[in-house]
């Protein structure tokens, strides 16, 4: 029996790539790519050359459980997004499902995903964050904003440039002007930028500024109050200590 490896490929900077993640890509029977034309810039890069074949959003529900049965059937094979861990706002969950369904070993290298380092980088609290992905475009999407509003955990959501602006005046309204964000900007590129305010702040900013680029948007919890909150922590965790 083979196995299915899911490999994360940079979010921005080659060099984020690691070495075992090379090593895997060549060492497999094939590689599942969700674009061919953009993962070939990477194999070109550090001479992979083993054959793909694409699996992405619009196939994925349809080739799963083939693929499945070829890696129970003995074939090693690596499943890559454009960028990033598959599976997180990529395809992959329908994949690995079947091949856990299937009996198949699934193995899932540590690597580059967008949202962690928007986090972290944000400066708000990180020890309870919820991550939604892509908001919903039209159905739905109030009612997650909503939800979204309610949560006392800090909040990562995955945003398009052409819409920032129009989510920063919902989110504004839901919230309250004064809820804190941080819009993270081309993470690990060229012009990676993380700009921090108020929702009333940033989209004032935007307005004049045009965003551009892949961006996570990084919501304070509704209990989040700057420094009080760290403080809280601190107290809690010495109190846990003690015990």
């Amino acid at each position: 029996m083979g196995k299915l490896y899911l490999v994360p490929t940079p979010v921005g900077n080659l060099e984020d790539m690691t070495f075992r993640a090379i090593r895997v890509l060549k060492e497999v029977d094939l590689v599942l790519a969700e674009d061919t034309r953009t993962s070939s810039m990477l194999f070109r890069k550090f001479e992979i050359r083993t054959p793909m074949a694409s699996h992405h959003k619009f196939n994925e529900h349809k080739t799963s459980a083939s693929i499945a049965e070829k890696i129970a059937g003995g074939m090693n094979v690596a499943l890559i997004s454009d960028a990033g861990t598959p599976g997180i706002s990529d395809p992959g969950f329908f994949l690995v499902r079947e091949c856990i369904e299937a009996g198949v070993e699934v193995e899932t290298l540590p690597g580059a995903t967008a949202f962690v380092p928007a986090l972290v980088t944000s400066g708000f609290p990180t020890d309870r964050f919820i991550f939604e992905g892509f908001l919903p475009v039209k159905k739905g999407r109030q009612t997650k904003m909503k939800e979204i509003a309610s949560h006392g955990a800090t909040t990562i959501v995955y945003e398009s440039p052409y819409r920032l602006v129009k989510t920063l005046a919902q989110f504004a309204e839901i919230m309250g002007p004064q809820r804190r964000a941080a819009v993270c900007r081309e993470i690990s590129k060229l012009h990676e930028e993380c700009r921090r305010g108020t929702l009333e702040e940033l989209h004032s900013w935007y307005l004049e500024n045009e965003p551009k680029g892949e961006i996570v948007l990084v919501l304070s919890g509704k209990d989040y109050e700057g420094k009080d909150y760290e403080g809280e922590r601190r107290e809690e965790g010495r109190g846990e200590s003690g015990q």
